[in-house]
């Protein structure tokens, strides 16, 4: 059959190959049509940044609406809240960066040193359950855990004597609460991936290992980790990239004026500012800005990566 395919001219070989993966592309399809329909359709309101856009009007006005240039992007520059955005956002975002980065790897790293498979199982089953419970339930959860009002928490305190904590409410302890329940969610599921990359490791490498009388700890430093380092990069990149994402719905869903500075970022900012008093140009302007500066952090982080010679995106 590929001689057959070889003796055919290009073109022939070219439709050969399409009808021979027509299956394919049928499963690709669905997620094509969503992508186009709610992904690439709507990047044309991103002109609303560089116009002056009215609530309420016809879709044919917004469209003809006078452009204004960059005066958003100024506008939200020059405000009062550009460099607490920025602030919050980078804090919390690094945060993440820091402690939520390494946890599944490490955590990887012990569950592919368990011998008992069917713990193993066990283990990550009820490791990464928690990734498929939506942020409004979670939120509920962690409200009880650490309300004043019967919650689990402040009854442990009450019970050593010590003051109760209104952790939601508190500048101190807001941000530690977002980043022990954003690490809990998804701790189990970004350990799939690394357990993934490590199932394809030469299992020969292990086998010479300990012939040499290495331990499992020298084997995940000197095999494990080496093995899996490009997978590695190209999830630093990805987290390096969402650095301005610092967790909308999660923040929106335990956050309240108390914590507002501590708490504040792009995103709830620009859920204010074009939901509830629906100015949509500006709101688009602050929107279009974060993800300009997400794309410069994917290239500098790719750069990076490609300088100390590991693969990249592109």
């Amino acid at each position: 059959m590929a001689e057959k395919s070889l003796l055919l001219p290009k073109k022939g070989r070219k439709w050969s190959a399409f009808k021979r993966h027509i299956p394919y592309y049928l499963l690709i399809l669905p997620g094509l049509i969503w992508f186009i329909i709610f992904r690439y359709l709507p990047m044309y309101g991103v002109s609303f940044a560089f116009k002056d856009v009215a609530p309420f009007e016809p879709v044919q006005d917004m469209l003809k609406a006078p452009s204004v240039g960059f005066r958003h992007f100024k506008t939200f520059i020059n405000s009062y809240y550009f460099k607490i955005l920025m602030k919050n956002t980078l804090e919390i975002s690094l945060l993440r960066l820091a402690f939520g980065f390494p946890l599944p790897l490490i955590f990887a790293l012990m569950l592919n040193e368990l011998r008992n498979v069917r713990y193993k199982k066990v283990v990550q089953t009820i490791s990464y359950l928690p990734h498929f419970i939506s942020w409004v339930v979670v939120a509920g959860l962690v409200t009880m855990m650490v309300t004043t009002d019967g919650g689990v928490i402040n009854n442990i305190l009450k019970a050593m004597g010590r003051k109760e904590i209104y952790f939601l409410g508190d500048v101190r302890y807001f941000r530690s609460v977002l980043i022990i329940s954003g690490i809990w969610k998804e701790l189990g599921w970004n350990t799939i991936i690394y357990l993934a990359a490590i199932t394809g490791i030469d299992t020969q490498l292990y086998e010479a290992a300990i012939v040499d009388g290495c331990g499992r700890f020298r084997r995940a430093i000197h095999i494990t980790l080496p093995g899996i380092a490009n997978i590695i990069i190209i999830l630093l990149i990805f987290s390096i990239g969402g650095l301005l994402n610092a967790g909308f719905e999660q923040i929106m869903l335990l956050y309240s004026p108390p914590v507002y500075d501590v708490a504040d970022i792009i995103d709830t900012y620009v859920y204010r500012k074009g939901i509830i008093e629906m100015n949509y140009s500006f709101s688009t302007a602050v929107g279009l800005f974060k993800s300009a500066i997400a794309m410069v952090l994917i290239v500098l982080a790719n750069v990076t990566a490609k300088l100390f010679g590991r693969e990249g995106l592109w």
